[in-house]
């Protein structure tokens, strides 16, 4: 029988795996794709059709988690990841055009759409179908906390593997560790607190997805605002971290110390534990969950900023401590304030759709700003990227103007419950919708 603890537990393993996997990767990346034989542009724009799967897939993969279950799109993930990630190293094997690195790219962001929502969505919802009745920011902190600390042992053991043994080693070892997951969560995982619906075709479940997240998401303003800030900021994040790579290689002044690269995946999953520890402490700062993400996006824009002005190694990886901080103790009570202002119902839709934001925002940023980095270098696309990050701020404050009960409130899964109600007179038609809808709800670099 499950528990909130159980529940919690199941999560934290999920967490841990899915990022050790991904994250042996994440120190070497560019550097791989630029030792294939792509430009900057070239690598980042790959990374950009990744993010367009992302895009593409969001809302079908969606459709798999509420009628199959979010187990079942869960394994998906692990099996298309794998075996899209192995094709990476066939294509850096065999010096592939670009066209077939956009190709496996958009199938990396398939794989990554399976995880997407249906993760956190199956944790909210197992949480209040359990009776868990404490701080959700909290348990999100943890999450942060479980994935820093694999990502500070994926990334440096990567970098260190990719040294010792080559660059397409570290991509072999994630495919099987996305294969044990694969094990581990056919045993852990179990749909809990929600019943799929298999009743209607998959055409009429795409249709009813798009409405929801149209009458639950968009409409909903303080939602909405969310929502512009992923499309504004989606990119700039994929960018800074995978650009930090070859940067921080040139100003280290050795191309091939793929270790140095791996320190900067350290460095951020370093941060991101702490960024997990203080999150709760941020909260308690802040009456409003909205005033301590303004704050910390104002933070981020400036260290950003810094990282593009000086020109110093050791000031940079100074700089990457902060940036990575302050996005870190951000994530929690963004993930906290958004799920508390959407019904259960609707949970993974309008997270796949928020999530769908960010990779559209990935899409435009990271080749605008790899060609930045081709033409001016990598400082001065770090510049462009703080003032991309600043204009999140406005969509951020905007959101604040709504008075959302969840910017105040803590309980995770109870006021999601009422809060369409109480938000009727905003979106119009949230009481009939909610009372005709039948679907039950339902979503990293790659």
């Amino acid at each position: 029988m499950s528990t909130p603890r159980s529940v919690q537990r199941t999560y934290l393993v999920l967490v841990l795996g899915n990022t050790l996997a991904a994250s042996l990767i994440w120190g070497i990346n560019t550097i791989f794709l630029l030792d294939a034989g792509l430009s900057n542009l070239e690598a980042f724009a790959a990374n950009a059709f990744f993010t367009a799967g992302m895009m593409l897939f969001e809302v079908p993969t969606g459709v798999v988690a509420d009628t199959v279950g979010r187990r079942a799109s869960y394994l998906l993930g692990t099996l298309t990841l794998s075996a899209s990630t192995l094709l990476y190293v066939l294509l850096w094997r065999l010096e592939a055009p670009f066209s077939a690195w956009a190709i496996v790219s958009i199938l990396i962001g398939l794989g990554f759409t399976f995880f997407s929502g249906a993760v956190e969505a199956w944790l909210v919802d197992a949480l209040n179908a359990t009776g868990f009745a404490g701080d959700l920011d909290a348990v999100f902190a943890r999450g942060q906390i479980a994935t820093g600390t694999a990502m500070l042992v994926g990334s440096v053991a990567g970098g260190f593997i990719a040294e010792q043994a080559g660059l397409g080693v570290p991509f072999v070892l994630r495919a099987v560790v996305l294969i044990v997951m694969f094990l581990v969560a056919f045993r852990l995982m179990q749909d809990v607190g929600f019943t799929p619906d298999r009743t209607a075709g998959f055409g009429a479940e795409v249709k009813r997805i798009a409405g929801g997240s149209v009458e639950f998401g968009w409409r909903v303003p303080a939602v909405k605002w969310l929502m512009v800030e992923s499309l504004l900021v989606g990119g700039v994040g994929i960018y800074a971290f995978y650009a930090l790579q070859p940067y921080l290689l040139e100003l280290w002044g050795d191309p091939e110390a793929y270790q140095i690269a791996g320190l900067v995946a350290a460095i951020v999953a370093g941060a991101q534990i702490l960024g997990g520890v203080v999150a709760p402490r941020v909260r308690a700062r802040f009456r409003r969950r909205t005033s301590g993400l303004i704050v910390l996006a104002l933070l981020g824009a400036l260290a950003l900023g810094l990282i593009g002005t000086v020109d110093s190694f050791w000031a940079v990886l100074g700089l990457i401590v902060a940036w990575g901080l302050l996005s870190s103790a951000a994530t929690p009570v963004r993930q906290a304030y958004m799920n508390g202002m959407i019904p259960s119902r609707q949970r993974a839709t309008i997270l796949s759709l928020d999530s769908l934001m960010s990779s559209a925002g990935g899409v435009w940023a990271q080749p605008v700003l790899g060609r930045t980095a081709d033409v001016w270098g990598y400082a001065p696309s770090y510049l462009v990227s703080a003032g991309i990050s600043a204009l999140a701020v406005p969509a951020l404050a905007l959101s604040r103007r709504q008075h959302s009960p969840a910017d105040t409130a803590g309980p995770p899964g109870g006021e999601a419950a009422e809060l369409p109600d109480a938000m009727a007179g905003a979106t119009g038609r949230v009481r009939d919708w909610s009372a005709s809808a039948s679907r039950a709800p339902g979503r990293a670099p790659g």
